[in-house]
């Protein structure tokens, strides 16, 4: 583990990502200190520019403070991907898991039912089922989960049909380990570094879909998130420029520092193939 962390550490890019991600959780966990008057509330006049009347970012098309507004919606923002994330990594490794190692008529099944989802695009299946379940986040959260599963499901399918031929798999099948101890205590440990990197790009990647859908006006209308400053601003881009700019810039420089974790945390959990790349 100290090996981790030092290759991750020797990553430029991983450490602006890191350094990114965490002054936008702490945004997000000082927001009511730094801004201690609702997102919601009227400060000012509508359509203030940035640097107004003690506006930093402007004002609305209701009077309502910008930095405000993206500062709470961090929280908003971040937690939507998280908990969409650790729901679809919940069903994806359980039924990849199964799927791989069972095998069999279980695995066809399991495949053909990861397939369907598949066959479906993700994002007008999440517009689907937003539209079905009505704008809510619970609802948000599950159509990103359900989108977001199935890569999850295959990458660890793969995995445990290749780990459980291996040989330490074997002895604990011969000396009598259940199935459950195998899958959790031999298995999924030796899988969870590619888990772990895949699971990371997939916070960016909710944290974008629940942008998109509140940009159509699927998001939830009483949270406020960067993707619903967004969508509120869609009508009067050209007349309040800063109402779309400034949430937008706080979207691509959260996802690009995941994106940046995500690619360090890939390089320093597999070291070999780091070290095939910088081969000759």
């Amino acid at each position: 583990m100290k090996g981790v962390f030092t290759r991750y550490a020797q990553t430029k890019g991983g450490l602006l990502g890191l350094a990114i991600l965490l002054a936008v959780i702490g945004l997000a966990l000082t927001a009511r200190w730094l801004f201690p008057v609702s997102p919601w509330d009227t400060v000012g006049a509508p359509f203030e520019p940035p640097l107004t009347e003690g506006l930093l970012l402007g004002s609305d098309m209701l009077g309502r403070d910008v930095a405000a507004g993206i500062a709470h919606g961090a929280y908003v923002s971040l937690l939507i991907g998280v908990v969409s994330t650790v729901a679809a990594l919940a069903v994806g490794i359980t039924l990849g898991a199964v799927a791989g190692y069972v095998g069999g008529w279980v695995d066809h099944l399991l495949v053909g039912f990861i397939e369907f989802f598949q066959t479906i695009p993700s994002f007008v299946l999440a517009v689907v089922l937003v539209a079905i379940f009505n704008p809510r986040i619970e609802a948000i959260v599950g159509a990103i989960a359900v989108v977001s599963w199935p890569p999850i499901a295959r990458l660890v399918r793969a995995e445990f049909m290749s780990m459980r031929s291996r040989e330490y798999v074997q002895a604990a099948w011969l000396t009598g380990r259940s199935d459950i101890a195998i899958i959790f205590k031999e298995i999924l440990p030796n899988t969870l570094s590619p888990i772990v990197v895949a699971g990371s790009m997939m916070v960016a990647t909710a944290i974008l879909l629940e942008s998109a859908l509140s940009f159509l006006g699927l998001g939830d209308p009483n949270l406020m998130s960067w993707g619903y400053i967004i969508g509120s601003s869609r009508t009067v881009m050209r007349m309040a420029w800063w109402m779309s700019v400034f949430p937008g810039l706080a979207i691509v420089l959260t996802v690009l520092a995941i994106n940046l974790i995500g690619e360090a945390l890939n390089d320093a959990l597999n070291p070999h193939l780091q070290s095939v790349e910088e081969a000759p």
